[in-house]
């Protein structure tokens, strides 16, 4: 085990923080501990860490790198574990080793991004290429055993044998944390982020690879696919090798916009292979590179992920099904998922959340990471569908044609907690815009209004409790429906910003949620029916302004405990300040009590800067807004009789957008008779 060392602040005395801050009794990290020279009481965040220069023989430059120093080793003699602090024997060994030159099948490969992963940063560890991530005991064992693999004459063998040693790239690397109540050592490095601790284990290839060559010995061993089979590929989702229509069923779990940066995180195995990803290929977000032309923003993430997707419609058989499990929780990120599914041709037909019980680190660790993943449904309309299209063209009948087809791919019902849920996209609504994404993605006009098509509904199809269902369909919902004790709640159409308040406020009012539990449920909304000129809310700007969150301070919220005590047993007759009513209530977002309504008003004016950039914004019209926005900003500016501001604003919106709109149009109206008549 490795520590790195730091300088007492009061008389610059080196710390070796895990000598000094260890309790060795109860294997715990104490918050404060005396400095060894001077006695002044210390934590970690008073240490400054030590560098160190030294020459890096590999590239000849001079390093700054933190100082580190061996501080405890594990050992056994039989089935005895033994720990000890290193001698002088062990120190002499350290240093002979440290004296040898790098093997030669280390790679010396400069990080190409080394300024964007998170804290600490790599820079600040000194580290600017590849083999800075190897203590050179490991660069040592990870070069022989790397050599020794690649030189077996068996290719077959070979492959098995570097797939092997690959696995511990990065757990012997400085990336690897010391635990100190760990099970194993083994791979205990952060996932997803280039992450180095300042006390790190190094485990000896045996502790390392020992088991796991067992266990892959065992996976292999009866693994003997044969020719068309299985195959298995790595390379471009864009590019796929294989013909048209060849695909029974597509599983897939994309780029979850910009939560990782999957070339960067790649690299360090990859320069091992000499073969490095095209991290300009690579379909995320990415808006932290030091040069400006190779970031990627949420709209080239949407036309990255439509070539994937188009590849995917391409090889699919027409009438089979995709599953994309997805989890983001940035609204405009989920936006861009659905639209290039949609450009794609493919026809959604459920999202539902996956729990997948074991969370990620953050989402384990953050209040606002998402927990579940959204798994999304959709086909590819079968041949005949399209060669119906195709004969009758952009008409009346296509529309119905496509309603049908869409309607028997539907769940007829779905059971969540042993109540019957609504099934969202059997809404007249989402299926007026399903129809109408169908004409859009084949460059021909829609054939009819919507108030057209909610009256051809009624006529040709069955409704009930708010949803439309074939005539085939409607016995097995009604018996399913008799069975259940209450109808399904009809969801309330989310279409722009208020709608989606609303949603949240319904929401809240029944189920007090946490964001990570809120998220799920609400991020589906988000979907078909949404205005086009309303931008897409993010979900804690939503929460922030208009709802109230408890922080465990004081008695809990009357809706919170109401809530809580009907939905868990363990919490019933407690009183609203019993620790554990608070610890199951904290975080939980609840609708504003009436009389804190003044305490809401006050977070609302946030968003009057908001509008201040639409005032300002140059163009002839704004493209996306928030009509919340817009209104508050109408809202003040009439109250301060400032009609101009009024006009202004409102003749950058589009005719369409501010004609839906009955309180905009109303107060540019106002402000023009206002203007015209010199008031």
């Amino acid at each position: 085990m490795w520590s790195e060392v730091f300088t007492c602040p009061e008389c610059a005395g080196e710390v070796n923080f895990l000598d000094e801050a260890l309790d060795e009794e109860s294997k715990r990290v104490r918050d404060a501990f005396p400095c060894p020279h001077c006695g002044v009481e210390l934590t970690k965040k008073k240490l400054e860490r030590l560098y160190v220069s030294k020459l890096d023989r590999a590239t000849g430059k001079t390093l700054s790198t933190p100082k580190r120093e061996p501080t405890l080793m594990s050992y056994r003699i039989g089935s005895s574990r033994y720990e000890k602090k290193p001698d002088a024997n062990d120190l002499a060994l350290l240093a002979k080793i440290d004296a040898q030159s790098l093997p030669p099948e280390v790679p010396v490969v400069e990080f190409p991004y080394a300024d964007m992963w998170e804290a600490p940063r790599m820079r600040d560890k000194g580290i600017t290429h590849t083999h800075h991530m190897f203590l050179p005991r490991a660069a040592q064992a990870m070069g022989r055993l790397w050599e020794k693999a690649r030189s077996h004459p068996d290719a077959r063998l070979r492959a098995f044998l570097l797939f092997m040693v690959e696995q511990a790239i990065w757990g012997f690397s400085v990336l690897n944390r010391y635990r100190l109540r760990a099970y194993s050592h083994v791979n205990q490095y952060l996932t997803g982020v280039y992450y180095v601790p300042a006390q790190c284990a190094e485990p000896s290839p045996n502790y390392n690879l020992g088991g796991k060559l067992d266990r892959l010995v065992k996976a292999f061993r009866n693994l003997k696919p044969g020719a068309g089979e299985t195959a298995v590929s790595t390379g471009s989702a864009a590019r796929l090798p294989l013909p048209d229509d060849a695909v029974d069923y597509i599983f897939t779990d994309p780029p979850f916009g910009e939560n990782l940066s999957y070339a960067e995180l790649n690299f360090l195995v990859e320069a091992w292979h000499g073969v490095i990803t095209q991290a300009k290929l690579d379909a995320i977000v990415d808006r932290a590179k030091e040069n400006r032309a190779a970031q990627k923003s949420v709209d080239d993430y949407r036309k990255l992920m439509a070539d994937c997707f188009k590849e995917y419609f391409r090889v699919l058989k027409p009438g089979r099904w995709m599953t994309v499990v997805f989890s983001n929780t940035q609204a405009a990120v989920w936006n861009s998922l659905q639209t290039a599914m949609q450009e794609a041709g493919f026809v959604v037909a459920n999202v539902s959340a996956l729990d997948k019980q074991q969370g990620s680190f953050k989402a384990v660790t953050t209040a606002v990471a998402v927990k579940q993943d959204l798994v999304i449904s959709a086909y590819k309309p079968n041949g005949g569908l399209e060669q119906r299209f195709a004969e009758r063209g952009a008409c009346e009948a296509s529309a119905w044609d496509f309603v049908q087809t869409h309607l028997k791919n539907l769940s007829v019902t779905k059971v969540k907690n042993g109540a019957l849920e609504f099934i969202i996209e059997r809404d007249p609504r989402i299926l007026f815009d399903r129809m109408v994404a169908w004409f859009v993605r084949h460059n021909t006009p829609v054939p009819m209004s919507s108030q057209e098509f909610q009256s051809g509904l009624a006529q040709r199809f069955v409704e009930r409790d708010g949803m439309i269902f074939l005539p085939e369909q409607v016995a097995e919902y009604d018996k399913k429906r008799a069975q259940m004790a209450q109808a399904p709640q009809m969801e309330l159409f989310v279409s722009d910003e208020r709608s989606a308040i609303d949603w949240l406020a319904d929401f809240l009012k029944r189920r007090p949620s946490t964001y990570q539990e809120l998220h799920p449920e609400f991020i589906t909304q988000l979907g078909a029916g949404w205005k086009k000129h309303e931008s897409k809310p993010e979900l804690a700007a939503l929460l922030e302004d208009n709802f109230l969150k408890y922080d465990g301070t004081g008695d809990v919220p009357s809706q919170i405990h109401a809530y809580l005590s009907s939905n868990f047993k363990e919490l019933r007759g407690l009183e609203k300040n019993d620790p554990r009513l608070v610890a199951k209530a904290k975080d939980r977002w609840y609708v504003p009590d009436p009389n804190k309504a003044q305490d809401l008003e006050k977070k609302r004016e946030k968003v009057l800067k908001e509008f201040d950039t639409y005032l300002a914004a140059t163009g002839r019209r704004l493209k996306e807004f928030r009509l919340e926005v817009l209104r508050a900003g109408f809202k003040a500016a009439w109250a301060r009789r400032d009609y101009q501001t009024i006009i202004k604003v409102a003749q950058k919106i589009p005719d369409e957008a501010l004609q839906e709109d009955e309180k905009l149009l109303l107060w540019y109206d106002q402000a023009l008779t206002r203007m015209e008549s010199g008031l």
